[in-house]
């Protein structure tokens, strides 16, 4: 694929990395243009440019590596160019205390498709930090590290797929769009767990066979379900 970059942060690095490696056209594009060439430069195959000639030259995905709050306004000076890519947002709407400063409102997802109507925007890769996807590749006890995908075009769905199997994890079907709204809550619970807390997030999920309960149904054979 020929991948455009926006943005010249921790997440453009660490995605932009493994793409190059895999095999994947990638341009970087940054306000800045010393730093889209640093970034570039140490992807070891990149190209750089500014954030337009990036997002005109992507053919497949866009990938929107921009805080939260600036995204918007860069995706709608570009919504031409975007025009039939996929835009792939990665960013997690979390501000002081950990909280979710989308609450009440569309998640960042959906500002970005808003501001970008012509685009199939996707949601991926928010839930960890980006020293976890700059692992070679993200595997945990033998497991590869599962990746939620949002969106509602199938296409889009499965160029997102690759490059998640591209970074060495394993992509999970995350629902459609409407959904982002709960990756990016889960993100805000989860880092308030992790650094607020210092809890181990994954200890209060028990293993999937037990997900439903101890045993999948009950003593009259019937299949078990969440409480109201």
């Amino acid at each position: 694929m020929r991948i455009g970059v926006l943005g010249t942060g921790n997440m453009a690095d660490a995605l932009a990395t493994h793409w190059v490696r895999a095999g994947h056209e990638v341009i970087i594009g940054g306000r800045d243009p010393h730093r889209a060439e640093l970034l570039a430069t140490r992807t070891g195959g990149a190209k750089h440019a500014g954030l337009r000639a990036a997002a005109e030259s992507a053919q497949e995905v866009v990938l929107a590596a921009l805080p939260f709050g600036a995204g918007v306004e860069v995706v709608r000076d570009l919504r031409a160019a975007l025009e039939g890519k996929v835009l792939l947002d990665c960013s997690n709407p979390v501000g002081q205390g950990f909280r979710l400063l989308t609450e009440g409102g569309p998640s960042a997802a959906r500002q970005l498709a808003a501001a970008a109507p012509g685009a199939h925007v996707v949601k991926a890769f928010n839930l960890c930090h980006e020293d976890v996807w700059r692992m070679r590749p993200p595997v945990f006890d033998g497991r590869p590290l599962a990746v939620p995908v949002c969106g509602d075009d199938g296409t889009a769905l499965a160029r997102v797929r690759e490059l998640v199997r591209d970074v060495g994890c394993e992509p999970v079907a995350g629902g459609g769009l409407d959904r982002a709204a709960l990756l990016e809550a889960t993100a805000a619970l989860f880092i308030g767990l992790w650094v607020g807390e210092g809890v181990d997030a994954q200890a209060i999920a028990p293993p999937l066979a037990y997900a439903a309960g101890p045993g999948h149904q009950d003593a009259e054979g019937s299949t078990g379900a969440f409480p109201a």
